[in-house]
């Protein structure tokens, strides 16, 4: 499909402003005060993921993160859940993460005025909608912080949820499973050590999905044919597509004008020592 010119300037923008967003918002799955704070509740270090994503559901089963996280393995999600709700309430989870994402971002972000970059934000979260995005929806019925680099933060939370559910929509046309999802993301993004060690799949699973990539001709060796590189490019811009409505509510110029803001919240986030060198590398 040819977009509008408009259209593919907007995409190309949005996108430079949710990758600036997002590297402030992964600040939560990697930093020591958050997994800290969950564990400090009783949650397992590598489990407490599980409790803290989901926790906007409420008090749900290991089926609801197993669809909506789309690429963990089912295993993950039994063990995570619902034992984590017997140890801590999902509100309990919820304001653990917003305090010790408070003090993270301290850290961080430190004084920085952030408060025309939330406005704008708070904008195209405004131009969201939830159907179809079960992920985006549950965290779009949280009450919103009232302090403004926390508010930030949820607002990239919603931002990147909102895509994130288009883009399981996008590998679900696709026709990738789950694993061949993150054998070809690994491989695209640089992060397949990552992605082997975090998202609980076998040697087996992993080998099995990778030769039907091979077969479909997407996948040689721990590389992406052109073909492969050309299809996981079209997801990206699948996903872009997808994402679009916030920032046509924001407008053009509005949304270069987070990308602008967000650049040195960016640069912060990838100085801080908190992220892994892959998403550093990514520029």
């Amino acid at each position: 499909m040819t977009l509008p010119a408009d259209d593919l300037e907007l995409i190309r923008a949005s996108r430079q402003a949710w990758g600036a967003l997002e590297t402030v918002h992964v600040l939560g799955y990697f930093a020591d005060e958050v997994r800290e704070a969950y564990v400090a509740l009783g949650l397992h270090p590598r489990l407490s993921y599980f409790a803290a994503r989901s926790a906007a559901f409420g008090a749900v089963g290991p089926e609801v993160p197993t669809a909506t996280f789309y690429v963990f393995a089912p295993w993950l999600h039994a063990k995570a859940l619902p034992a984590s709700w017997a140890v801590a309430t999902p509100d309990r989870v919820q304001q653990a993460r917003r305090d010790a994402m408070s003090v993270v971002l301290d850290r961080v972000v430190g004084d920085t005025d952030v408060s025309e970059l939330l406005d704008l934000v708070r904008t195209v979260c405004a131009g969201l909608t939830s159907h179809g995005r079960p992920l985006y929806a549950a965290h779009a019925g949280l009450a919103w912080p009232d302090e403004p680099r926390l508010a930030l933060w949820h607002a990239t939370t919603l931002v990147r949820e909102h895509r994130g559910d288009g883009h399981v929509a996008a590998l679900l046309r696709a026709g990738l499973d789950p694993v061949e999802s993150i054998v070809v993301g690994g491989i695209f993004s640089r992060n397949t050590d990552f992605m082997r060690s975090s998202r609980g799949w076998s040697d087996e699973e992993w080998a099995a999905a990778t030769s039907r990539l091979t077969e479909r001709g997407l996948v040689d060796g721990d590389s992406l044919t052109e073909e492969g590189l050309a299809f996981r490019k079209d997801l990206e811009r699948e996903t872009d597509r997808m994402a679009l409505e916030g920032w046509a509510h924001l407008g053009l110029e509005g949304t270069r004008r987070v990308a602008e803001l967000a650049a040195p919240l960016r640069t912060a986030a990838l100085g801080s020592g908190i992220l892994p060198g892959w998403i550093s590398s990514r520029g």
